[in-house]
């Protein structure tokens, strides 16, 4: 079980927001912390710690008045830590060379392939054969209605027709290199992980899956440990102390970090 470090990115600033709060109108959101340190600070700290794997995720929509800034931020961090950190947030066949030449190992896309509610395979097919299936991880990030799991996209704000579950993560499987997964229902609550959507996840064990959504205890990193069986990797936002929580990052790079042990 690896620690994945985040740097979210709105409104040209590094934040933790609460997830389901995110709006394109007027480039809202409910924050939990907006740092003082520009991106590129957090990206050499992950670094200096050997934290591979992490996620800048631009939280502005494509143009948007901030999105430019939040390209600025990204890019400094990508050039800090070069094939360290991954990227997403308005992904598309046009820009993602562009950001695999700034550094980032890998390209998180969602709202470009889930289009209107429905799986471009057209569109992700195009990706694929542009990056390569070993620099994509696909956001199936998800939220619960009607008793399932759906995913959402455009900064989780919509539903699509699809529901995650074990079968639907096996077919998609073969088109990344990995899945990340916020529990949207809890992001940015540091209230207890969703364990019904940890169990669905945990099924699936063809490709890394990392998630994230409502760490808010070293209790909740060692319940993700047993009921994945060790096997998930997780990101803590909002309950880090780097962004104002009680979580103390030092603590859980050298215990609740599988690289570092």
């Amino acid at each position: 079980m690896n620690f994945r470090p985040c740097i979210d990115i709105h409104n040209g600033k590094v934040k933790q927001i609460v997830g389901g709060s995110l709006r394109d109108d007027g480039n809202e959101a409910q924050e939990n912390f907006v740092s003082d340190m520009e991106a590129s600070d957090f990206a050499r700290l992950y670094r200096e710690k050997g934290l591979w794997g992490g996620h800048v995720i631009l939280l502005n929509a494509a143009g948007s008045e901030f999105y430019e800034e939040d390209v600025r931020q990204a890019e400094a961090a990508l050039r800090e830590f070069p094939g360290g950190l991954q990227v997403g947030g308005g992904i598309t066949c046009d820009n993602a060379r562009s950001f695999l030449d700034m550094g980032a190992s890998h390209v998180i896309v969602t709202s470009y392939v889930f289009a209107g509610g429905e799986i471009r395979f057209d569109r992700l097919g195009r990706l694929c054969r542009l990056v390569g299936k070993d620099h994509v991880v696909l956001d199936l990030s998800c939220r619960k209605k009607d008793g399932a799991y759906y995913i959402v996209t455009d900064r989780w704000q919509n539903f699509t027709s699809h529901v995650l579950d074990e079968a639907f993560m096996e077919k998609m499987a073969a088109y990344c290199d990995e899945f990340l997964v916020h529990g949207v229902n809890v992001e940015g609550t540091s209230g207890g992980i969703d364990r019904e959507l940890v169990h669905i996840l945990a099924r699936h064990t063809d490709i890394p899956v990392t998630y994230a959504g409502g760490i808010g205890s070293y209790a909740d990193l060692d319940l993700l440990q047993n009921i994945s069986g060790g096997r998930m990797n997780y990101t803590v936002g909002s309950a880090l102390d780097l962004f104002g929580g009680v979580l103390e990052f030092d603590k859980i790079v050298t215990i609740y970090n599988s690289f570092n042990k």
